[in-house]
């Protein structure tokens, strides 16, 4: 279940629409952004995982997925993975699509499990576990599909280093860059999960509430009219 409550009938709320393809957008945008922001290594530094952790946390697990496999798509598509490519396409695409979908979708749950506690400490622990798990699933996808290429890449990027120190290397900068980036921007997005949620509570109550009585006015015209005609 999303922030706004439960979904009508026919599928997902108005709002929870809405947020998914602002959220989408924004992962689009910051992604693009990062691939000319690229500090640590060949993969593109991921600040597309914002808009991954505020749709995650307002709509639920579900869309944070589906943020987290468009942030993949992003990252292939706009060159943030070429050098794997060059080595491994199967195990590029498995490597980039799952950590972002997995990212996504813990950000998701975390949020879900910690929110009874306390809405604050949800947001927070869902900012740091999305990089984590996007970290912790690129070098599980390095071992899995890339090990044989270790040294190959390793001298393509001129790192002198072998076998798994490769991966780390290229793993640790971006990750404590994201991780850092996450955590000092988390009181910033409690602040705008708080302002969304207020806004669409604002139009529920609007929609919900009465309207302005003119058919009644306009009724009690006619009543009056048809009592003058019968007199």
């Amino acid at each position: 279940m999303n922030t706004f409550g439960k979904t009508n009938k026919k599928g997902m709320s108005t709002e929870t629409l809405v947020l998914s393809a602002l959220m989408t957008s924004l992962v689009i945008v910051f992604q693009c952004l990062a691939t000319y922001t690229t500090f640590f290594g060949p993969f593109s530094t991921a600040i597309g995982l914002i808009p991954i952790v505020i749709g995650a946390v307002l709509c639920g697990p579900i869309i944070g997925g589906w943020l987290g496999l468009v942030f993949g798509l992003v990252v292939m598509i706009t060159g943030g993975a070429n050098l794997f490519f060059a080595f491994n396409i199967f195990g590029t695409i498995v490597t980039v699509l799952v950590k972002g979908i997995a990212c996504g979708v813990a950000a998701g749950y975390v949020n879900k499990l910690l929110l009874r506690f306390n809405r604050t400490v949800a947001v927070v622990a869902a900012a740091i576990v999305c990089p984590i798990v996007n970290t912790g699933i690129f070098l599980l996808g390095c071992i899995v599909f890339f090990m044989p290429y270790a040294n190959a890449i390793a001298e393509a990027i001129m790192l002198d280093v072998t076998g798994l120190q490769v991966f780390i290397a290229l793993a640790f900068g971006n990750f404590l860059f994201e991780l850092g980036m996450n955590a000092v921007l988390s009181p910033i997005m409690v602040k705008i999960i708080g302002v969304a949620e207020k806004t669409f509570k604002k139009s529920k109550r609007s929609v919900k509430s009465p309207a302005p009585a003119v058919e009644n006015v306009e009724i009690n015209e006619l009543l009056e009219e048809s009592t003058e005609k019968t007199e």
